[in-house]
């Protein structure tokens, strides 16, 4: 994306955006570079919410308040100029695990034509007691497939909540989507670790951030998560250092 571009995008963003955690070499340019592409050429971005129930909505008061309503609301709000705008398709479904979830890629993503997928991954492969390796061999060759179609990937790893650290081993899965990220070079939304700096940070209460099951995110927890990965998309997409500087991370 050339200098130009990558400003004006960033002068478009709003103030309340912030950083989210991105596992990703701050030196690598174009980490997401179909989302550059497009946002270079000023054409529509096509994104799809791939994974559970925290990508389904589920502890969101509407299907509005989910964070791919929100993502695609923070988008639009930071790229107004391009020609057909954002669209987030969600198609997260609660309670599948890997199995499940590759049992739709090509329907649910491959068959969309996005120029991303974030694939919100691991939850219930933890809490339902899947293989370790099985679940880190599906998945390595499930975002190879994706890649291999021409679409950008951005995992994003099991949230921290107090089913999983009840949960022998569960942060095992958390760990195993990093690990695939390092290896194939993918970025990784580390989920769990903004969730407890948005605790530390007191930018939320525990009943602001999770719904009343204590496993699912709330409306406002849903909102920052969505903020981050707005942010993040953008500057992975090319406008690192501008959107550094146009979103200053929160004290």
């Amino acid at each position: 994306m050339s200098s130009t571009a990558v400003l004006a995008y960033a002068d478009l963003l709003p103030e309340s955006f912030e950083l989210g955690v991105f596992d990703l070499d701050s030196s690598h340019d174009d980490g997401l570079p179909h989302v550059a592409r497009q946002l270079a050429l000023g054409e529509p971005l096509r994104i799809v919410a791939f994974g559970s129930s925290s990508t389904q909505g589920i502890g969101a008061s509407t299907p509005a308040a989910a964070y791919p309503a929100r993502l695609e609301a923070a988008l639009k709000r930071a790229l107004p100029r391009l020609a057909g705008g954002v669209t987030v398709l969600n198609r997260g479904i609660g309670g599948e695990a890997i199995d499940e979830m590759l049992a739709r890629l090509d329907r649910d993503v491959i068959g969309e034509h996005p120029d991303l997928v974030i694939w919100q991954t691991g939850s219930n492969d933890a809490l339902r007691g899947i293989a370790l390796d099985h679940f880190r061999d599906e998945t390595l060759t499930a975002v190879r497939r994706i890649r291999e179609a021409g679409i950008d990937v951005v995992l994003m790893e099991p949230q921290w909540c107090p089913r999983f650290d009840a949960t022998p081993g569960a942060y095992r899965f958390r760990d195993a989507v990093r690990e695939i990220g390092e290896t194939l070079d993918v970025p990784v939304i580390r989920r769990s670790t903004l969730m407890r700096d948005w605790i530390g940070q007191a930018k939320l209460t525990h009943s602001e951030l999770f719904s009343a099951d204590g496993l699912h995110m709330a409306d406002r927890g849903y909102d920052l998560l969505a903020q981050a990965a707005a942010a993040d998309v953008l500057r992975e997409a090319g406008a690192t250092t501008a959107v550094a500087e146009a979103i200053p991370t929160a004290e």
